[in-house]
């Protein structure tokens, strides 16, 4: 108990040292796949299509009331915010994205076919000798385009049903070309520069340049679609809070065009703007235009009034204390009709709630007391003087109003015709063709190759973490077992394929200690042949069981192989295989699986037919599995079993039997009872300690002692066993 505590929380420790053995363990792993990756990331920079970004930029300028003699108030309030976030959406907005669409023809997508992975890249550096030329086709596949070609349709309206569908334009010779749909029926046959029409299809070619037999895809798609994909592609941002500077970006993999949609959408915005200004100069010139004829009558009448009071007092002229107040109530009143007249022009366009709107009405109201204060000031005059002094303020106030309505209604006018609008384009689309936006290369490889270093190793140490496999004999030792050898993989041993899942079947023999003398595993079983004979000094028999805790171990490459060390050492050795479930020993001495254990203990056959020699061991006797049979614990309880090894015994100096995993099936505990020495095989990283101490405890329960373990497949670690366990020793030439 106190073992296995200490054994987990040495597991629960972090050792940095094991950390960094085991991905130097896995070193080659880590530099594949990181190389995969690199390469990957190499051939994805270098064939995947560049796309670039078009940069424009407009000015947005604070907008301005057109009526002239607001007071400084009302400008503030008419131009404190920034209009940017308004004509964002306006720059963005269907009716100018539409307008752009449909100049460029946008609906319209068309791309030559080219060869999958890398015939982007081989057109995009195709340079030709002269303009107009087409790359010749290259091995035969004339469908696709090498560089060079060119498709522009001008027009092309197709059935409902068609649109957003992928069609197909095959070019012909000369010009000609046939349009197909997407289950290759022919819609129509054309020649460039003709309409044509055919299937509910009405289309001209307006240019055709391509090898005959060039694929090009061609989609009609709907316009609502396109407007909201540029919708959601063109970026417009202000620049710097209340700047009024838009930037306005567009990605396309065809610079040329994000350059023109850009220009398109800006003069289009711009065009709209001045649109919208000058109709809004139009509307002030019409409301300026009726106000005049009014204002009019009101000069005429203020003017006769004034010069039949005149006559009748006998040409009244106005003191010097009536001037003064005269110029102060004139210059008031005047100011009073001009906010009057901007009050109607405002109530047309704004609510009584709007600043503007509480701005007039605020100021009128100061103008007001003023005209009061000098009203009172006037009745203090002879009634002579405030009657000419009205008369006189009624003419003035109308004169100056009269005027400056005229001179307005000609600024207006002039606005209307020539009106350039509070935005203009700063700078015009432009593109860096030799910077593509994506992919950025150097990034895409860096971090594609950081990114296969870090999954790689991510897999090794997940695969760590999972697969607690033993790794150090200490561990097993810890569990009560003795290790009594290491075998260390070889590959030798792999090339027998008996620690994989093949095993060979060409009835041949594959002994590593017979194909491979000089081979570390070789030299770990001889060492293993010299721990077991002193081990079974005390055993009550010469029978050794061999099992395993789980399938895989290597149970059978190790019963086979020891029991050929053994009679290499001039004993006389009997390898029995006792799994008739799924032995296999026979695929590694070599021979059939008939006439074997399970026909000797049903008596089928005798001990003579079902043993042979192991060529060309003349020391080494094997007995098969025989045919599987249905009860095979059955057959291992039957005392014909016993009695048969009774038989066997002073025949050999030594019995090996090969048994089933101990966690799989109860055999192993059964042949066990009739071993004098058990054995258990662990593999390196596969078995974990749990599955180890299950596998003892199931056999100390059923009365089968195992006197220890054989740590087999074991690797080369930088931290672990093996890395000081065993070291090559040649023998000098």
């Amino acid at each position: 108990m106190a073992a296995t505590q200490d054994l987990s929380q040495r597991d629960d420790e972090i050792d940095l040292g094991a950390l960094l053995g085991t991905l130097n363990d896995h070193k080659w792993l880590i530099g594949i796949v990181t190389g995969i990756f690199f390469l990957i990331s190499i051939a994805y920079a270098l064939l995947a299509t560049s796309i670039y970004q078009a940069n424009a930029v407009v000015q947005v300028e604070q907008k301005v009331p057109d009526l002239p003699g607001l007071s400084a108030i009302t400008q503030t309030l008419g131009a404190s915010n920034s209009e940017a976030t308004t004509e964002i959406a306006l720059i963005t907005s269907r009716t100018v994205i539409g307008k752009a669409v449909n100049n460029l023809n946008l609906t319209m997508e068309v791309s030559p076919q080219r060869f999958p992975l890398i015939g982007n890249f081989i057109a995009g550096h195709y340079s030709p000798e002269q303009s107009g030329a087409v790359a010749p086709a290259k091995l035969g596949l004339s469908r696709y385009d090498w560089g060079g070609a060119k498709l522009d349709i001008f027009q092309m309206d197709v059935p409902t049903s068609l649109l957003d569908k992928p069609l197909v334009l095959i070019a012909g010779e000369r010009g000609t070309y046939t349009l197909l749909d997407n289950d290759g029926g022919t819609l129509v046959n054309g020649q460039m520069g003709q309409y044509v029409s055919g299937h509910g299809v009405t289309m001209q070619v307006k240019d055709l340049v391509a090898n005959p037999g060039t694929h090009f895809n061609v989609i009609r798609h709907r316009e609502l679609a396109v407007i909201n994909n540029l919708q959601q592609s063109i970026n417009a941002s202000e620049q710097g809070k209340d700047s009024g500077i838009i930037a306005l970006t567009y990605e396309s993999a065809d610079p040329e065009l994000a350059a023109q949609l850009l220009d398109q959408v800006s003069e289009i915005y711009v065009r709209q703007n001045v649109d919208r200004n000058s109709a809004e100069a139009a509307n002030s010139l019409k409301f300026v235009k009726e106000q005049l004829p009014n204002v009019r009558r009101d000069l005429e009448k203020a003017t006769a009034a004034l010069n039949a009071f005149q006559i009748r007092a006998n040409s009244v002229d106005i003191t010097m204390q009536t001037k003064a107040l005269l110029t102060q109530e004139v210059a008031v009143e005047t100011n009073i009709q001009q906010l009057r007249m901007q009050l109607a022009d405002i109530e047309r366009r704004f609510t009584p709630q709007h600043p503007a709107y509480q701005a007039l009405m605020q100021q009128i109201g100061q103008l007001q007391a003023q005209k009061d204060g000098i009203d009172k000031q006037v009745g203090n005059l002879p009634d002579t003087q405030q009657e000419l002094l009205r008369l006189t303020r009624d003419v003035q106030v109308s004169n100056q109003t009269y005027t400056g309505l005229l001179n307005q209604a000609q600024q207006l006018d002039i606005g209307r015709a020539g009106t350039v609008g509070n935005v203009r384009i700063v700078d015009k689309a432009a593109v860096d063709v030799t910077q593509p936006v994506r992919p950025k290369k150097l990034v895409v490889v860096f971090g594609g190759t950081f990114l296969g270093s870090f999954l790689a190793i991510a897999f090794v140490f997940l695969r760590q973490m999972l697969n607690r496999g033993v790794e150090d004999p200490s561990a097993i030792e810890q569990l009560g077992l003795p290790v009594y050898a290491s075998i260390p993989i070889s590959v030798g041993e792999q090339a027998i394929s008996m620690h994989g899942k093949h095993v060979h079947r060409d009835g041949k023999q594959h002994l590593l200690v017979i194909n491979s003398p000089a081979d570390l595993a070789t030299e770990a079983l001889r060492s293993l042949r010299t721990s077991l004979h002193f081990a079974r000094l005390e055993a009550k028999n010469n029978v050794l069981m061999i099992s395993g805790s789980s399938p895989e171990a290597g149970k059978t490459f190790v019963s086979a192989n020891l029991a050929a060390v053994v009679a290499q050492s001039g004993q006389r050795v009997l390898l029995i295989d006792g799994d008739m479930r799924k032995g296999a020993l026979h695929k590694v001495v070599g021979g059939k699986a008939d006439n074997g254990l399970s026909e000797l203990i049903s008596g089928q056959v005798d001990l003579e037919a079902a043993t042979r020699m192991i060529a060309p061991l003349d020391s080494l006797y094997f007995i098969s599995r025989g045919q599987i049979p249905p009860n095979p614990s059955e057959l291992l309880m039957n005392a014909k079993f016993t009695a048969l090894l009774d038989q066997l015994k002073p025949l050999y100096d030594l019995i090996i039997i090969d048994t089933p995993p101990i966690l799989a099936v109860t055999d192993a505990a059964i042949i066990g009872h009739q071993a004098g020495t058990s054995l258990l095989v662990v593999r390196f990283a596969l078995n974990q300690a749990r599955e180890i101490a299950l596998a003892k405890q199931r056999f100390e329960q059923n009365g089968v002692e195992v006197k220890g373990a054989i740590f087999n497949a074991v690797e080369k670690r930088s931290a672990g066993y093996y890395s000081y366990g065993y070291y090559e020793y040649k023998t000098a030439k």
